[in-house]
């Protein structure tokens, strides 16, 4: 079965302080991502290889707080113009176009 949320990425402000934190908290490594240095990557504890959701601790200007923070990614199940066309149906707005990621997808 297909995960709903595909990713998530937690702005953090210092990489080195937040990789400690988390690895701590979920008792797993944070590694760097090939070909996105300066990201970690969060594993799911105990599993090799294996990557349900999964999350990235991305410096970033978003400052943690409660009104911004960790963007989710969610799975268009392969329609994402369908998506799209049903967030706008739904009321919501496009902030910005689709784009392709290099090695991730649109």
């Amino acid at each position: 079965m297909a995960n709903v949320v595909v990713w998530a990425d937690i702005p953090v402000v210092d990489l080195n302080r937040a990789k400690a934190f988390y690895e701590k908290l979920l008792g797993t490594s944070a590694d760097s991502m090939p070909g996105f240095e300066g990201i970690a990557l969060l594993r799911s504890p105990g599993e090799s290889g294996q990557m349900d959701v999964s999350a990235d601790l991305a410096p970033s200007d978003i400052k943690p707080s409660t009104t911004h923070g960790t963007t989710i990614y969610l799975s268009s199940f392969g329609d994402i113009d369908g998506m799209l066309e049903r967030a706008t149906q739904a009321g919501g707005r496009i902030l910005s176009e689709k784009s392709l990621m290099e090695n991730v997808g649109w």
